[in-house]
This record gives structure tokens, C-alpha cells and sequence, in this order.
């Protein structure tokens, strides 16, 4: 009799039990068990895959994005990826030791609090250009609420004395709680205020 053994994220980290409220992103947030979130870009190829691969392997990968706006994997940590990994780990550290919660879970709350449900898209009409708002995709919701948060910690962390991790986790606590000074819920907001005003 085999029991498969439950994997623990970082070596100290329970996945098993966290469920996703949203039910939008429910398919699409993976909490596949694994001890180090590396899947050496396996799932770059397939259409649909990066939904396989684990949250904080997402998270781990937007953050490496970390140069100037246009060329994306240029700078301090562009290709960093154990860098990333141990900032990230560092920051659920953190989380644990503020809030006593399960660091993942608030990662899942904070990406919840941050996917957008509206966007706007350029419509030519006529020669006439009309901005109209759409219904965003469940993937494309996570891709959003995850660029929004790195983007933010990077913004927060560029030039500051004050370490990325500390920042990273003090992003993900506030925009858990659907905290509306989080910079990734001020994004979100604003994208659906827009996409409202253009219905």
C-alpha cells in the first residue's frame, strides 16, 4: 500500500488544501505539488499550457522581467530565474511571518483581487477608430493580475533601500485584502473604469 506523498512548495508549504474562490480561474491557477517551481519551460510550446504550470512558477517568471518596458528580459534580473525563486521564497517568509497565513493562499487572494473582468479593445470602423470594452479570458485574467503585481514591485522596489522580497510580500498582503492602496487592484480598477465608460 503506497501513499503518495504530499510535496511540500519550498519544502514548507501546504498546496493540497487551498481552494480557489473565483470560479472564473478555477481551470486555469494550477496548484500542482512540487518542492522547487521549475518546470524548465516544458509548457512554452503548447497552446493553453502555462494554465499546467504552478502559480508561483508564473509569479517567479513575470518577475524575471525586470528591464526596460520594451525589452523585457534586459537588466538587473532578466534570465535570473534562481534569483527570482529565492526572492519569492524569501517573500513568503515574510508573508508567513506578518500575517500567519499560508503565503500561497495569499498569493491566490491577491491574484483573485487583481484579474480584471473587463477590457477595452480598438475597434476600425469606417476609418474611424471606436474603443470598445470586452469580456477578458480566464488566462488572460491571471497573465493580467500577475503582470500587474510584478509590475508594481518593480516599481515600488526600483531605487528604494528597501528589498524587493520585503515589498513583494508587503504587494501580495495588501492586495489579498482587496486593499485599494495595492498597486495591482489601483490597475485593475482603472482598466475596468475604462472599459465601463466604453461600453
Amino acid at each position: 500500500m503506497t501513499e503518495t506523498q504530499n510535496l511540500l512548495l519550498f519544502r514548507k508549504w501546504d498546496i493540497s488544501n487551498i481552494d480557489i474562490k473565483d470560479p472564473g480561474l478555477k481551470n486555469v491557477i494550477s496548484l500542482k505539488q512540487e518542492i522547487i517551481p521549475l518546470s524548465f519551460g516544458r509548457s512554452a510550446l503548447k497552446r493553453f499550457n502555462k494554465a499546467e504550470v504552478n502559480i508561483a512558477e508564473r509569479l517567479i517568471n513575470k518577475l524575471s522581467h525586470f528591464g526596460k518596458k520594451y525589452a523585457k528580459n534586459t537588466g538587473r534580473m532578466g534570465g535570473k530565474k534562481i534569483r527570482a525563486i529565492n526572492t519569492v521564497k524569501a517573500a513568503f517568509d515574510i508573508i508567513y511571518l506578518k500575517t500567519g497565513k499560508n503565503p500561497v493562499e495569499v498569493l491566490i487572494r491577491a491574484v483573485e483581487h487583481s484579474a480584471p473582468n473587463e477590457d477595452t479593445t480598438r475597434i476600425v470602423y469606417g476609418g474611424t477608430v471606436y474603443h470598445v470594452s470586452v469580456d477578458v479570458a480566464p488566462l488572460r485574467r491571471v497573465d493580467l493580475a500577475l503582470r500587474f503585481i510584478a509590475e508594481g514591485v518593480r516599481d515600488a522596489s526600483f531605487s528604494n533601500p528597501k528589498a524587493v522580497e520585503e515589498n513583494l510580500a508587503e504587494h501580495l498582503i495588501l492586495a489579498s485584502a482587496n486593499d485599494m492602496n495595492a498597486p495591482s487592484v489601483k490597475k485593475k480598477n482603472e482598466l475596468e473604469r475604462i472599459a465601463m465608460a466604453s461600453r
